[in-house]
């Protein structure tokens, strides 16, 4: 019986200067020419994390400069909104990293750590999180890298501008069943800001100061969850929502019937 070969995905690189140095930086140059053993001219795809992919062959294989030459360079169709999570961070730095990790991998354009009333952790360096979007940016073959802001007061955060809806997830046992869902606010299209709050959640007074700001209280749904898991639920329903209206209106358009000789 013959064995059916399967073709592996192309890994693709990152070269955030790649326009203005066609170099791999040295971490790449080395998985590229140490771990998958490619040799000079073979092809590989980079991205910049700025929204552009560009297809390139390696010209000199060394794994400290190893220089390529740009052949094409393409940017895929943008998302049609954009997605800001501020999260207040968890005790565990391992939970933020693997929340930004899937975040990047379903999409998503920046993250602001938020120093709460409640926060568990007042200090997180960004090194560990841009590590972990990176990583998932390249595992997802996506062409954008979600800009990452550390510790941030949030009444600072509140009072920056923010060209679209602004959302504040809050769970209370009372009343967590009379907040509209984000799923019933959200419009598909409109960029979208959501508020993430720690463990212990948001203090009364931060909730009435968001509100003051401009953004309006929702619901994730009825269970209790981590704050590591709301992020990702609030990322997910923005997402859904707007695939849901891209199958809606292609699905609306007419079928247009092939011309028979």
């Amino acid at each position: 019986m013959k064995r059916i070969k399967t073709l592996k995905p192309t890994p693709l690189f990152y070269a955030p200067d790649i326009d203005d140095l066609p170099i791999l930086p040295e971490g790449e140059a080395v998985h590229a020419l140490r771990v998958l053993r490619l040799q000079e001219g073979s092809e590989i795809t980079v991205t910049d994390g700025k929204g552009f992919f560009y297809l390139a062959t390696i010209w000199q294989a060394d794994p400290r400069q190893c220089e390529v030459t740009v052949l094409k360079r393409w940017q895929p169709e943008p998302a049609v909104c954009r997605i800001h999570l501020a999260v207040a961070p968890t005790k565990h730095a391992e939970r933020m990293e693997w929340m930004v990790e899937k975040a990047t991998e379903i999409g998503i354009d920046a993250v602001t750590l938020l120093n709460c009333h409640f926060s568990e952790r007042r200090e997180m360096k960004t090194f560990r999180l841009e590590k972990a979007a990176v990583s998932a940016m390249k595992q997802s073959q996506r062409a954008f890298l979600p800009a990452l802001t550390g510790m941030t007061l949030f009444c600072t955060f509140i009072g920056q501008p923010f060209d679209g809806r602004k959302f504040i997830a809050c769970y209370n046992e009372k009343d967590r069943m009379q907040k509209p869902l984000l799923s019933q606010l959200y419009h598909p299209g409109e960029h979208a800001l959501i508020l993430i709050g720690p463990e212990g959640g948001f203090s009364p007074e931060e909730i009435i100061q968001a509100m003051e700001s401009g953004f309006m209280p929702v619901s994730l749904g009825p269970s209790r969850l981590r704050t590591e898991t709301a992020a990702l639920v609030a990322c997910h329903t923005v997402h859904v929502l707007n695939q849901e209206k891209e199958i809606q209106k292609i699905s609306s358009q007419p079928c247009q019937e092939e011309n028979r000789v």
